[in-house]
């Protein structure tokens, strides 16, 4: 397989979006079936979906390899502090180094961001590597039914949340976030005009 070097990352076209909004919901029903409870709504619900595309702070982008839609994500936030709300690598792309090649494209898009945060199942392991161990995350928070969510019966945008209609299933999330290596501005020497 095919190891991509480059992706590129485009506004999602708005009549595009139920195309994403399934896609994403594919990609995330390979962790669900496998480690999830089972539910007939998929996850993330079609609601939580449509409600990151209508916050007006988020950005809906696809992810482009080599002329083909091969994931999609979307950032919300400012120059201070953004959150990765979604972000998936088709089923059929994976294993080409996509998901590290992207995150790099989104830091890049968004140059001036301090703070990155994004939320996962405590079940989704091989999420957990990639923000930990791939993109340089941190886990700064663990939600469980001691610590519950902001909104009990809500999750982050994107994520799997208490499967909707059965309020006996627990919260169990992970919080990362990755603070941004800054510049240093040193002082010039005694007698130079600072820069």
């Amino acid at each position: 397989m095919n190891i991509v070097r480059r992706v590129d990352l485009r506004p999602t076209d708005p009549s595009d979006r139920m195309s994403f909004a399934r896609r994403l919901q594919a990609a995330f029903a390979l962790a669900v079936t496998d480690h999830g409870p089972s539910s007939d709504v998929p996850t993330p619900s079609d609601r939580e979906v449509f409600a990151s595309f209508d916050d007006a702070a988020s950005e809906v982008l696809d992810i482009v390899a080599e002329g083909e839609i091969v994931g999609g994500a979307v950032v919300a936030g400012d120059d201070d502090r953004r959150a990765l709300e979604l972000f998936f690598i088709d089923a059929g792309a994976h294993g080409r180094g996509l998901g590290r090649t992207a995150w790099h494209a989104i830091e890049a898009r968004y140059p001036d961001t301090r703070i990155w945060e994004t939320h996962t199942p405590h079940f989704e392991v091989r999420n957990i590597h990639f923000y930990v161990n791939v993109c340089g995350f941190h886990i700064v928070e663990f939600f469980h039914p001691g610590h519950p969510l902001e909104h009990p019966g809500e999750a982050p945008a994107g994520e799997s949340p208490a499967i909707e209609g059965d309020e006996d299933v627990p919260e169990l999330m992970f919080r990362f976030e990755k603070v941004m290596p800054r510049a240093v501005t040193r002082p010039a020497p005694p007698g130079r005009p600072s820069a």
